[in-house]
């Protein structure tokens, strides 16, 4: 596990370049986050070459963490977990019943049994960092801090101080890491930019990453740390969903630059449930042949929006087809899409509201509830998503849509999303490893559409 005592403290950095560092040295690296993140996945399976997976307690509850671990750890020699925020930072008010706060990086390595590696920002340590590790250290006796990396060291004399200083409270310097500027990876409102997007810049960063962490990094000693997971079984798509069905719909999932948000887990639920999955860009292309279902996930479709909408074609396609009740699965970036404009850009216009980017950011978890009938969920059904933009909506014409979700936040009820016909559409991002029953109930209506409309 590679956590830190705060954000912004180099974990993205320490832990691509291990992965990558690892994978160079001839191990098969398992690449993990904490949270429910979808960007630095991106940089981790760049870096592993394969694909970088979630571990969220919140979304899919304690319970499938270790599961779902071994899972996306099979076959592999070593997994590297990236943590969350603050090795103890979770959700706001709520503690899970270990005692650590549920989500947090110290919840999942002890659900996983697994060490820490803490990653400190040394600009502005000498001494007081042995008074630092002391209190990680002691602070839960149940999450086991391996070792520390020293990151964005100043000097040697900088880096002998700071080792005397973790030699004094017993905590092993696995590495000491310099500043180095020029490995800062492109950012913008709601994190960085996508491995998708950053494209061959992103390869880039991610082999000077692994090149940085090799050089000034004890791998031996990291592999060293490394302990068997707790054994039980794997995370199983077939018995989440109960198998496929009596037909095999296709089931096109929106990708390219604009649509890069997504768990694994997904498109494998999909498959599992008898779904051809199709991936598309919508910028270039059309819907794939067949299609009886699509799913618009998230991702930053207002740095997109000229492409987007010069894709008519599509978009006159989207429109008409759900107009005839294809089932449609749109989150966040996808209920954009969904809109009738985007930044003055012209939508699909299935939802009559106009999307606008602005400078408030709506972040964090929802504990929700569907409020009819979908194609996704039975009314009264709870799932725990994730909230995580900068736009809004000017609502203009929105009769004949139900809510998708309702739920309490900060002592206010609120009433979100579009559900009507056979689209779902909303700004919470759910994660379909946490309700795998609307997997099956959504591969379910593809069939029927298939059928009556095929």
């Amino acid at each position: 596990m590679i956590a830190a005592p705060a954000s912004g403290s180099g974990k993205t950095t320490v832990a691509t370049g291990l992965i990558g560092a690892l994978r160079a040295a001839g191990d098969r690296v398992a690449p993990f986050k904490v949270g429910p993140d979808y960007i630095d996945p991106g940089y981790h399976g760049l870096a592993a070459g394969r694909v970088g997976r979630n571990l969220d307690p919140v979304l899919v509850g304690a319970d499938r963490i270790g599961p779902l671990y071994r899972h996306g750890s099979a076959g592999c020699d070593i997994a590297v977990v990236e943590g969350v925020m603050g090795l103890f930072d979770g959700k706001i008010s709520d503690v899970a019943p270990d005692g650590a706060a549920e989500g947090s990086t110290a919840q999942v390595a002890t659900l996983l049994g697994a060490p820490v590696v803490l990653v400190v920002d040394a600009r502005g340590h000498s001494q007081s960092l042995a008074a630092t590790l002391h209190g990680f250290a002691t602070f839960d006796a149940g999450v086991r801090i391996g070792g520390v990396i020293l990151n964005r060291v100043g000097s040697e004399r900088h880096e002998q101080v700071l080792r005397q200083a973790c030699e004094r409270v017993g905590v092993p310097v696995l590495g000491a890491v310099p500043r180095l500027a020029e490995l800062a990876v492109p950012s913008r409102h709601l994190g960085l930019v996508t491995a998708v997007e950053h494209g061959d810049a992103a390869t880039d960063a991610v082999a000077a990453m692994t090149e940085l962490i090799a050089r000034h990094v004890d791998l031996a000693a990291v592999r060293a740390l490394a302990r068997a997971g707790a054994p039980g079984p794997a995370w199983d798509a077939v018995a989440e969903v109960g198998g496929p069905g009596p037909a095999a719909p296709v089931v096109a999932v929106a990708g390219g630059a604009a649509f890069t948000f997504g768990y694994a887990e997904h498109r494998e639920l999909l498959e599992a449930a008898g779904a051809r999955v199709r991936v598309f860009d919508p910028t270039v292309e059309q819907l794939p042949a067949g299609t009886a279902a699509l799913v618009l996930p998230g991702g930053f479709p207002e740095e997109h929006a000229p492409q987007l909408a010069a894709n008519a074609e599509l978009l006159t396609s989207v429109r008409e087809l759900a107009r005839r009740g294809m089932p449609i699965h749109a989150e966040c970036a996808g209920l954009l899409y969904l809109a009738r404009r985007l930044d003055g850009h012209p939508m699909a216009g299935v939802i009559g509201v106009d999307a606008q980017f602005g400078t408030k950011l709506t972040l964090g978890y929802r504990d929700a509830v569907a409020l009819g009938d979908s194609v996704l969920l039975e009314a009264g059904a709870r799932v725990t998503g994730h909230e995580f933009h900068r736009t809004r909506l000017d609502v203009t014409e929105v009769d004949g849509w139900t809510p998708a979700w309702g739920w309490r936040a900060a002592g206010a009820s609120t009433r979100e999303g579009f559900a009507g016909g056979g689209v779902h559409a909303s700004y919470l991002h759910t994660h379909p490893a946490g309700s795998p029953r609307s997997v099956r109930r959504f591969v379910d209506a593809a069939t029927e559409f298939e059928v009556s409309h095929g």
